[in-house]
């Protein structure tokens, strides 16, 4: 597997938007087009990337998305994981925490020192991979979704 991470664009953009779920994990994740809109709501705080596989780099296995915003209000939302998910017929393969690796290294180039993730806990959701990609629970939102962090 040769694996790279690329800025969201015309040419993967429809590909990111066909990546499929195992079945359950659809009711923790919205649609790929409400994720891909935060560029056009506010594009100098979106860090959209698209992980691909393969020496040519057109086979799309996985997208990330994530904003820094060293202004926001909430502290959680200074350096966040708003989105992250990879194909069904990839998962178990470290594509996820490959994006992870990377959205790290940006969080560090940035001078940031955490990042943060909210996500709702669930049997079929996202926590158990948080916790494997060393994401810490450090809270709860009002809603009682998970806040977790990982510190650079």
């Amino acid at each position: 597997m040769t694996l790279n991470l690329v800025e969201l664009s015309a040419a993967t953009i429809v590909a990111v938007n066909t990546l499929s779920l195992k079945p359950g994990q659809e009711q923790f994740l919205a649609p790929v087009s409400y994720g891909i809109a935060a560029t056009v709501v506010d594009p100098a705080t979106s860090w959209q990337r698209v992980a691909v596989d393969g020496d040519d780099g057109t086979d799309v296995v996985g997208f990330v998305s994530a904003s820094f915003d060293a202004e926001a209000l909430d502290e959680n939302f200074r350096s966040i994981l708003l989105r992250i998910n990879v194909d069904a017929d990839d998962q178990g393969r470290g594509i996820g925490r490959f994006m992870v690796q990377g959205l790290v290294d940006e969080v560090r180039r940035r001078g940031h020192s955490h990042l943060t993730v909210i996500y709702e806990a669930g049997d079929d959701g996202p926590e158990a991979f948080f916790h494997r990609v060393g994401f810490t629970p450090v809270g709860e939102t009002e809603y009682g979704e998970v806040v977790a962090e990982i510190r650079v």
